[in-house]
């Protein structure tokens, strides 16, 4: 299963925009400078009342299909 590190920087009403499925995906950018673009719904999982801060793991099917979220680290 392909995983990817990503950063994420997400104030609470950023994160409020793609939970009310105005913005359908998050584009972010890896740990290692790639661009990653994946599902908003999946940052429902992580989200807190500061947004979403820190990197986490986003794991994908081998057809490339969002699987999982893993914070890493949190700030």
């Amino acid at each position: 299963m392909p995983t990817i590190d990503v950063v994420i920087n997400l104030t609470y009403d950023e994160c409020l925009a793609h939970y009310e499925g105005r913005i359908a995906n998050v584009r972010t950018r890896s740990v290692d400078g790639r661009w990653v673009i994946f599902p908003a719904e999946a940052i429902r999982r992580v989200v807190s009342r500061d947004g979403v801060r820190g990197t986490y793991r986003l794991s994908f099917s081998d057809g490339g299909r969002f699987i999982s979220i893993v914070a890493l680290t949190r700030r």
